[in-house]
């Protein structure tokens, strides 16, 4: 069997359609959308072709779109712009959120503001009662993802909306790991500031969105051009955002029988790592509730220890299965998960975790090869550290 993909909460191959519609935007329309020549005014029309048809998946207003180079870009954006737009000191987020989140948040610590960081419990969950007693009158914005990357857990984005509108707080969400698997609507969310990124649902890296509510105080942080609406600076990156949209497109309209095809795959591996496994082996976070197409796996041993998570992944990595440890941002790195030690699991279960994250174009068949590979590894790997 060919090499199995299992981390497509990582990244995902860029679908045959999606390749097909961006690619004329690599060759013969290659313009520039800020020129006035046919050139430039053809692409400017598949941009806001592409907005509009963003908007449409998400619930926004075409206006509220602004494209970025990612998620990363998309969350450093909406923090700090609502930071320097309402010029408060304090930052609520969670210690399990993306480092995208973490990092611009500890940054801004550094020049004088407060972060809050509200204490998931053991499956990764934040309460909208927690954000409703963390706000203060110095908060600027909360900081909430939708699908933990790493664990899979589904926030009440919702419900902690509505306390932050209460509060007259701006509230952001990345909805990286949830759009396009999941309902999100900007006003059924009632998301103030919401960041998507196109390589997680099967379109280019290198593109992503931010969706900004009109009248949500916000400064762009991105300068240098009028591009956007000069909310963000630089050069279009037409073929993505084509590319974008059309993913987003494909996964909406496809998403409830994506979602089963998920939730089959995830049933065929636990019921296999029951039959293999029982009692060797743990899911952290969610076992039921979480997104379907996300699981994270510790295995037990009984050295002190415990299995070499790094070890592991790399072992699967020879058998042919390409799977993680976390986040891929931070894949190298020999500290815990830091989403993990977040949800309170000691190092020795961090250490021997691994991520299995499914995409639309995995198979049963698929599932049963990881397994034999699994049992084959944690054999040989218990043989040699016993």
């Amino acid at each position: 069997m060919d090499p199995v993909y299992f981390d497509h909460a990582a990244t995902t191959p860029v679908d045959e359609r999606v390749l097909e519609k961006i690619l004329p935007f690599y060759k013969n329309q290659f313009g520039n959308a800020n020129s006035a020549h046919q050139y430039g005014r053809s692409t400017k029309v598949a941009i806001e072709d592409s907005r509009e048809l963003i908007a449409e998946c998400i619930g926004a207003e075409p206006s509220e779109i602004i494209f970025t180079s990612g998620g990363t870009e998309s969350d450093n954006a909406a923090i700090k712009g609502v930071v320097n737009a309402t010029r408060k000191t304090e930052i609520i987020t969670s210690p399990i959120e993306h480092h995208a989140v973490i990092h611009p948040a500890e940054s801004l610590k550094m020049k004088g503001c407060n972060v809050t960081y509200l204490q998931p419990d053991s499956n990764g969950t934040i309460t909208p009662q927690q954000v409703k007693e963390a706000i203060s009158e110095d908060t600027a914005v909360v900081s909430l993802m939708h699908v933990n990357n790493e664990i899979g857990t589904i926030l009440p984005i919702h419900d902690i909306a509505n306390v932050c509108r209460e509060k007259k707080v701006p509230f952001h969400s990345d909805t990286v790991q949830s759009v396009g698997k999941l309902p999100v609507n900007v006003k059924t969310l009632g998301v103030d500031l919401l960041s998507i990124s196109g390589h997680k649902i099967y379109g280019p890296k290198g593109i992503g969105v931010l969706y900004v509510k009109s009248g949500t105080p916000w400064l762009p942080w991105l300068q240098g051009g009028s591009q956007e609406r000069r909310r963000r600076g630089g050069t279009s990156n037409v073929a993505g955002i084509v590319g974008l949209a059309q993913a987003l497109k494909h996964c909406v309209d496809h998403q409830k029988e994506h979602n089963t095809h998920f939730q089959d795959l995830r049933n065929e591996l636990i019921n296999g790592l029951n039959s293999r496994f029982s009692g060797r082996y743990q899911i952290n976070g969610p076992v039921d509730g979480g997104v379907p197409h996300i699981i994270n796996l510790a295995f037990k041993s009984n050295g002190e220890r415990g299995l070499d998570g790094e070890m592991l992944l790399l072992n699967l990595d020879i058998e042919g299965i390409c799977v993680s440890n976390g986040s891929a941002c931070t894949s190298g790195a020999v500290e815990p998960s830091h989403v993990l030690k977040g949800i309170g699991l000691p190092d020795k279960l961090a250490n021997s975790s691994i991520r299995v994250s499914f995409g639309k174009d995995n198979t049963a068949d698929q599932v049963h090869f990881f397994l034999d590979k699994l049992d084959h590894v944690l054999n040989r790997m218990t043989n040699v550290t016993s």
